[in-house]
């Protein structure tokens, strides 16, 4: 009769990291992705796409500011009123960080301040409806 194999039992590896787990389970896009979203043409194909009922209301209503799909145009209405839209609008005023100004904030030229970036609300179009 030798040692059992099993060491360990009721501290499984399942739990080790449930921060990480907790954190990246809700990840959203960041704020420079979503500047990068608002380009015309890349808008333009988020805010038209395909329908594919794998997605919440079959990726027809999509909100490019929060990168969150709806289930109906008066949900995503409603979403737009709403004060997690409005932060977030909030905070793509501010120009994403760039590389240049990483360089610059690091001695290697002399500190220019974000600009301010007009950012509104998307055009709704009713006929979806």
């Amino acid at each position: 009769m030798g040692k059992s194999k099993q060491k360990g039992n009721h501290k499984s590896d399942k739990k080790k990291n449930i921060a990480k787990t907790w954190k990246t389970k809700r990840r959203t896009k960041d704020l420079d992705q979503i500047h990068s979203d608002m380009k015309p043409e890349i808008a333009a194909k988020l805010l038209h796409q395909d329908v594919d009922y794998d997605v919440t209301g079959s990726a027809q209503h999509y909100c490019l500011h929060c990168a969150r799909y709806f289930v109906d145009m008066r949900s995503l209405k409603e979403h737009f009123k709403s004060k997690v839209h409005k932060r977030r609008l909030k905070q793509l005023r501010e120009e994403p960080y760039t590389q240049a100004e990483a360089e610059r904030a690091a001695g290697m030229g002399s500190y220019i301040p974000p600009k301010i970036v007009e950012v509104k609300t998307q055009p709704v179009e009713e006929d979806m409806d």
